[in-house]
């Protein structure tokens, strides 16, 4: 079987899974380029707990894990069933690190779901979620990724879902396709690496932008475990941009021979609705 590709997603506002633009545009054609896979990994930003762990529920529920948005986008389901030998498959390669079999707690959540959308709109393919550990450092969840490569020569199409830059604290509403100058600088250091020298992705902590642009890990992280796949293969950027200010839409792809050509239309990211409450609404 051809090895698969792999992805780092930037999924920003949920309301793009409503919409279409050029990053949605992006994801579509990404999910046409590559072969069809026998299940969907993906590593969200939005299952950040404990503990690591994959789900394994043979119909994992459709989660709506966030606040202050319209009805429609809570009415939303993505029926994909789940994959339990592709979990376990997660948990044997990861060995000797622990990780635990979910049948029954999470499922998808809209880190997963509002990409998947337009990856894959059907729906069909299995998908399994893989939890992100909040007290293990970096260097685990690259550790994490490397041990996952076993999986792209089984059909397994692996996707971290997060954003480079995620700072809610510093919205702005009015900077629809723009990013500050330091979102920017963080962002451009982050594709340098990406493209060059993926396993050197965690020495980015370093940076002089890093605490504005990763005030926390979570949407971070799920980088890390591509650049793991990656290792020293160089990443090719797929989309990038920014959404009010502080939030990178910057996606990368790991092993896809294809081209991606621009959306012909509103370059615009989905915007949020007026008076939003970035800090409460699970963004």
């Amino acid at each position: 079987m051809t090895v698969m590709p792999a992805a780092f997603l930037g999924h920003g506002n949920p309301m793009n899974a409503l919409e279409r633009n050029r990053y949605t545009d992006a994801w579509r054609q990404f999910g046409a380029a590559v072969p069809r896979p026998r299940a969907i990994l993906v590593i969200s930003a939005h299952w950040y707990t404990n503990a690591t762990a994959v789900t394994s529920m043979v119909r994992p529920r459709t989660i709506h894990d966030f606040y202050g948005f319209p009805q429609e986008l809570f009415d939303v389901e993505y029926p994909a069933p789940g994959a339990p030998d592709v979990a376990e498959a997660v948990a044997d390669v990861c060995k000797p690190r622990w990780v635990g079999q979910d049948i029954d707690s999470w499922g998808i959540d809209h880190g997963t779901w509002s990409v998947l959308l337009h990856a894959f709109p059907d729906a069909s393919i299995p998908v399994v979620q893989m939890s992100l550990n909040a007290f293990k450092p970096a260097e685990q969840h690259l550790e994490l990724g490397e041990k996952l490569r076993p999986l792209r020569e089984d059909g397994v199409l692996i996707i971290g879902s997060g954003n480079i830059v995620h700072n809610l604290r510093a919205v702005d509403f009015k900077q629809t396709e723009s990013g500050y100058d330091w979102a920017h600088r963080f962002d451009d250091s982050a594709r340098e690496i990406l493209t060059s020298a993926p396993s050197e992705v965690a020495t980015l902590d370093a940076h002089a932008d890093f605490d504005k642009s990763v005030p926390t890990p979570d949407h971070f992280l799920p980088l890390l475990y591509v650049a793991g796949l990656a290792g020293d293969q160089p990443m090719d950027l797929l989309v990038d941009g920014h959404a009010a200010g502080s939030i990178s839409m910057a996606a990368y792809t790991l092993g896809l021979d294809a081209e991606i050509t621009p959306f012909d239309g509103d370059a615009a990211g989905a915007a949020l609705p007026e008076s939003f409450p970035a800090l409460d609404s699970n963004l």
